[in-house]
């Protein structure tokens, strides 16, 4: 069996060959898949269960048709879509995985993160996460009109664009303090996640094992998937 990891597709109105990639995708290699695992930024921007974007609603239930057939589909907040819920795994069928969390795979002890906690040097960005993750905020936010909710998105999406183009790339990926600490916390050996848009394989040495990292890439210009059966795993790429 093959279990399958993505994540960062940013899907939305604006990117339709993304949305057509991502449905050919759960068409195809995800029906043969054990289990399917979305680490994060599955939508561009999700501002509340009740959002009726078509698109998404398409996502929904392509999703459906996925976990239907017998495929269980996990996936994890990030940094754009933190306001799924309740609806939207019940439209779905599909759980919602904490940033985290370890699971087993085929003997091995594997930590799932989508990795924004671990760019620790990108300080202003750690400080505006630790606001909209606030439960009050985000009570707040979903109690405003849906109209109001789509300005203040992208105001956000505005400012996270410029933030990007004037920070230093450095403290745009992984602190390396940070992904050790992951490790020793967690008491694994391997790690997955994405959010940084870097796709990449890091191993690190240690004083009586080595440690991996897995980096997934972002489905701006093609699909990145994580393939891992009981033989080993493979970084892909899905060309467009």
């Amino acid at each position: 069996m093959t279990t399958l990891f993505i994540s960062d597709l940013h899907l939305t109105g604006a990117q339709p060959a993304i949305t057509a990639q991502f449905v050919e995708f759960l068409r195809g290699p995800a029906r043969q898949a054990e289990h399917l695992y979305i680490l994060g930024d599955l939508f561009e921007f999700w501002i509340g269960d009740d959002d009726p974007d078509p698109v998404y609603a398409q996502i929904q239930h392509e999703l459906r048709a996925l976990t239907a057939s017998g495929v269980p589909c996990s996936v994890m907040h990030g940094n754009r879509d933190f306001l799924l819920g309740k609806q939207f795994c019940a439209r779905t069928g599909c759980r919602l995985l904490d940033d985290g969390s370890v699971i087993q795979l085929y003997g091995q002890s594997v930590l799932l993160m989508h990795g924004d906690l671990l760019c620790t040097d990108d300080q202003a960005y750690q400080r505006l996460r630790r606001t909209v993750r606030n439960p009050v905020v985000q009570w707040l936010f979903k109690h405003l009109s849906l109209p109001r909710r789509e300005k203040i998105a992208t105001r956000i999406r505005s400012g996270s664009r410029m933030h990007i183009q004037a920070a230093a790339p450095t403290i745009m990926d992984v602190n390396e303090a940070a992904v050790a600490a992951a490790f020793a916390k967690h008491h694994v050996q391997l790690l997955v996640h994405g959010h940084t848009h870097r796709p990449g394989i890091h191993r690190y040495a240690t004083a009586h094992t080595e440690n991996i990292r897995i980096v997934l890439g972002d489905w701006y210009t093609q699909g990145s998937v994580l393939r891992w059966t009981q033989t080993g795993y493979e970084l892909l790429s899905l060309q467009r």
